[in-house]
């Protein structure tokens, strides 16, 4: 039998077989189900207000999502996923208390609500985005079931190595430094985003495999697929710090011009951006081909997110 072909798939996320809208979302509201019941409020009840807060504010949830559908694409179900699902949005959570520091960047809106440190101060968010990064480690340790340890083991093991200063806290630092400067190359660029934003992303996806009991050849097709959407979802970031509304996009707009941050539109402009982004989205959805219509959810969501506005 042939094997349909990434365009093919792509297709039949466009007609009544499958619907995008419908699958997030289910995905979402199972999602915030699960992070409802995750983090309740208790002693000192300030901290977890904190904490709830930001977690609980909306948002795509596309971290989580890309997890339950790359578990299920493998054969795996949700409930083996979901405690990592739920982990993934408090990490990525608390990257954004963070990222909207008064030392960072200093915003005052994000999901069209006020900040955690305007709410709170900047003392309790940071200790909120301390307690949700330390919590997404135990929930992941005490919550998942039926599954073997050694697969929980490498998801906590690849999770920490996403966030930290081979990841996310790298990418970070060096955006922080590569500020104001106008000299700032591509490698550098990518090296930034590829931290900054693609690693979280592409462990979201990896995890959701690894708990399926993925293959390492499968493995290394997820992440290709992962860093390509990871990388196109930073470009649409920086098209959308230019094009959309600040409530559109529920947070400031045009921070990266006042920072003076290269951004792939500030080197090759928008409409070469935007077509650098769907390449990669195109390459991402080719290393799925081998798993037929099951790889339909992610195969939209690589196409979601250079179609988004928000």
């Amino acid at each position: 039998m042939r094997m349909m072909a990434a365009d093919d798939l792509l297709e039949t996320t466009r007609d009544s077989k499958f619907d995008l809208v419908t699958y997030l979302r289910s995905k979402q509201q199972l999602c915030e189900e699960a992070l409802e019941k995750a983090l309740p409020i208790q002693y000192p009840e300030t901290i977890y207000e904190a904490m709830r807060y930001s977690l609980l504010s909306g948002g795509k949830r596309l971290r989580p999502v890309l997890c339950l559908a790359t578990c299920e694409m493998l054969g795996g179900i949700i409930d083996i996923a979901m405690p990592t699902a739920c982990a993934l949005e408090m990490i990525h959570t608390m990257s954004l208390i963070h990222d909207d520091l008064p030392a960072m960047d200093n915003d005052d809106y994000r999901r069209g609500n006020m900040t955690n440190h305007k709410i709170y101060g900047e003392d309790i968010a940071i200790l909120a985005g301390d307690g949700l990064l330390a919590y997404a480690f135990e929930h992941i340790a005490m919550q998942t079931e039926n599954v073997p340890p050694q697969r929980i083991l490498q998801v906590i093991a690849k999770l920490g190595r996403a966030v930290g200063a081979a990841g996310l806290v790298g990418g970070q630092v060096v955006d922080l430094e590569s500020e104001g400067k106008s000299d700032i190359s591509l490698k550098t660029l990518n090296y930034i985003h590829k931290h900054k934003t693609g690693a979280l992303l592409e462990i979201s996806v990896l995890s959701g495999g690894i708990l399926a009991g993925a293959t390492q050849e499968n493995l290394e097709r997820l992440s290709t697929y992962a860093q390509n959407i990871g990388l196109a979802f930073q470009i649409i970031d920086d098209i959308l710090d230019i094009t959309a509304t600040q409530e559109r996009l529920g947070k400031s707009i045009g921070k990266d011009q006042q920072a003076k941050k290269v951004t792939y539109p500030s080197l090759w402009g928008i409409k070469k951006s935007q077509e650098l982004a769907e390449e990669l989205v195109a390459e991402a959805c080719s290393k799925l081909e081998i798993f037929g219509v099951k790889a339909q959810p992610l195969l939209a969501l690589a196409y979601f997110i250079i179609s988004r506005d928000h």
